[in-house]
């Protein structure tokens, strides 16, 4: 599979999203993914599904050191004295003694940046992470985040799929070397009644999910699509034998609309 870099990072391009994922079924479909070939595995602390994802590693007979693996802070963990501790708190549930990549799950206004920061980059010098990155940062606290971090900054994992447009956080991402990984890349599902995508979709005999999750990997952007049936994995890794044409790429790119965004809190950031 190919690997999309961020500062050092090689990040798989398709990975299994589990957040909903709960018990026996995060592991079991853990497990199924990294037999069938996948190599990137996402959780975070907030999806209450580490220990079951640490489960589906083991028991798929994968070696450690060929999966990458992503865990995430949530933001009420994000004084200093309190990351480190919840560092190795989700360690201990995966039974790792490292993950490849740790995130700082959304932006805390509440605890300054360069203080989290600072945290973080200890946690990767005291060996718990391989590399560490940020989620659902605009261009300015990405720009922000990369001035005050002593240590370089892998990724931002945001929510990207053909209804939302995030060219400005892309090129800011591109700018500084780190990678883009996108979560709900399928749009939570609704781009398979999409007509268009599935026009697409017959031209290369593919499904909409397949020629959505193209269009990312084209845009050397990492993808995150979560599932909990066993013929999705297998569809949503099925797409590395074909490739989408400029005009394909234009068209889906022209989906974009303001309200497209479908993940949004009252504690988001005032997105771009």
């Amino acid at each position: 599979m190919i690997s999309i870099q961020g500062n050092g990072a090689k990040i798989p391009a398709i990975g299994l999203g589990t957040w909903e994922l709960r018990g026996r079924t995060c592991a079991r479909i853990v497990e199924q993914a990294l037999r069938l070939g996948y190599r990137h595995i996402d959780t975070a602390q907030i999806y209450e599904n580490e220990r079951e994802v640490g489960d589906g590693l083991r028991a798929s007979g994968v070696k450690r050191d060929e999966v990458f693996l992503t865990t995430k802070v949530w933001p009420s963990q994000f004084l200093p004295k309190d990351l480190e501790r919840s560092a190795r708190e989700s360690l201990a549930r995966l039974r790792l003694t490292e993950v490849d990549l740790l995130l700082l799950h959304w932006p805390n206004p509440q605890v300054p940046l360069a203080d989290t920061l600072g945290a973080l980059a200890r946690v990767k010098q005291a060996g718990l992470a391989r590399h560490i990155g940020v989620s659902n940062f605009t261009v300015a606290l990405i720009e922000e985040a990369v001035a005050a971090c002593p240590e370089p900054l892998a990724c931002n994992q945001v929510e990207y799929h053909p209804y939302l447009d995030q060219a400005r956080v892309m090129e800011a991402c591109v700018r500084h070397g780190l990678a883009l990984v996108a979560y709900s890349p399928i749009a939570k599902g609704r781009i398979r009644n999409d007509r268009a995508l599935a026009r697409i979709g017959d031209r290369h005999r593919k499904t909409a999910a397949q020629i959505c999750l193209r269009w990312l990997v084209q845009q050397n952007v990492s993808a995150i699509p979560r599932t909990s049936k066993l013929e999705r994995l297998q569809e949503n890794m099925n797409i590395f034998d074909f490739e989408l044409f400029e005009p394909d790429m234009r068209e889906i790119s022209a989906m974009a609309s303001p309200g497209g965004r479908l993940t949004d809190f009252g504690f988001a950031p005032n997105w771009d």
